[in-house]
């Protein structure tokens, strides 16, 4: 049995969560290309999720075998992080009953704020529990080790319980399990002294909207994002009523290329793939937080037993 052979061997029947770590394009084309033509010389569904460049570059590389492999660009689909997941579990879905599936995703990529690569780190921590151990899906996490920052590095490693490293595989030592009683129990930055603010209740709702809408016209913020974002606000806000307290406040920012909304209530978020799964349209609410994820450019929680805090952003025109 060949190195390869014993690999596929140890992960069949398994879901494996791995981070490869790679120097320059020639070694990420290389690492990856390998990856996928395994999958693909067993006729294995494979999805690989990244910028359009790479795209281009592996389906230079794999020739005519690019025509079995299913590509997304990254960009479309995690901008805002959050929203990987369900593209994941639709494509693991759609090929039930498969021996084997294989991804390649890179959510981490130059250029990314730091706002951004937070909520990277977060969804490669929700990862880990967005399948059952049983799945039969190799996910491959590539991390240029060159042009990401030292403290991305660090914590892929973190969330990853095998990683790829000068081409050998192994398990990951620093990897730590996320806490799945606590998953969004992380420290909140530090917003402006000055933001415009508001306290809300149930009968708030309507001057809740007005007071966001005219927040993004004064920031300069196009028609439709600062459509998505009242609703968004509205749909979180609602959350904060009927499961925070019945009450909190509100806050919004200029946050350099952004606009920032902040809603804080009592409530505590225990549910570690909140927002992330598609609803089911036979359920009653629930929807709020996926809502937002597909309409705004980013959505952060920060909850513990003291309270929570969700910030939605939508980027400013430039």
């Amino acid at each position: 049995m060949t190195m390869a052979e014993a690999e596929l061997s140890e992960t069949a029947g398994r879901y494996r969560h791995e981070a490869v770590f790679y120097s320059g394009v020639d070694e990420f084309a290389a690492l990856t290309t390998e990856f996928i033509e395994r999958a693909a010389s067993r006729g294995d569904p494979v999805l690989a999720v990244l910028s359009r460049p790479k795209i281009d570059l592996l389906q230079e590389r794999l020739g005519a075998g690019a025509a079995s492999v299913e590509f997304a660009d990254m960009a479309a689909i995690g901008a805002n992080p959050a929203r990987i997941i369900a593209t994941w579990r639709d494509f693991v879905a759609a090929h039930a009953g498969a021996a084997q599936l294989w991804g390649v995703g890179e959510p981490a990529y130059p250029g990314r704020s730091p706002a951004e690569l937070a909520e990277c780190q977060l969804h490669e921590a929700l990862l880990n529990l967005a399948f059952d151990a049983s799945t039969p899906f190799w996910l491959l996490c590539p991390y240029d080790i060159e042009a990401l920052a030292a403290d991305v590095i660090r914590n892929a490693q973190r969330t990853h319980p095998f990683i790829t490293w000068d081409g050998e595989r192994q398990a990951c030592h620093s990897f730590r399990e996320i806490d799945v009683g606590g998953p969004f129990d992380r420290p909140v930055p530090a917003r402006p002294a000055a933001t415009a603010s508001r306290s809300f209740e149930f009968a708030d709702l309507p001057q809740v909207r007005a007071f966001v809408a005219d927040q993004a016209a004064q920031a300069g913020l196009a028609e439709e994002p600062a459509e998505a974002m009242v609703l968004s606000a509205n749909e979180i806000v609602t959350n904060s009523i009927r499961h925070g307290g019945g009450s909190g406040e509100l806050h919004i920012w200029a946050d350099g290329n952004s606009l920032v909304c902040e809603v804080t209530d009592a409530g505590h978020i225990t549910s570690p793939l909140v927002g992330r799964l598609r609803p089911d349209p036979e359920a009653l609410g629930g929807g709020g937080l996926w809502l937002a994820n597909q309409l705004c450019d980013l959505v952060e929680i920060y909850s513990s037993a003291s309270g929570t805090v969700v910030r939605v952003r939508m980027y400013l025109q430039s």
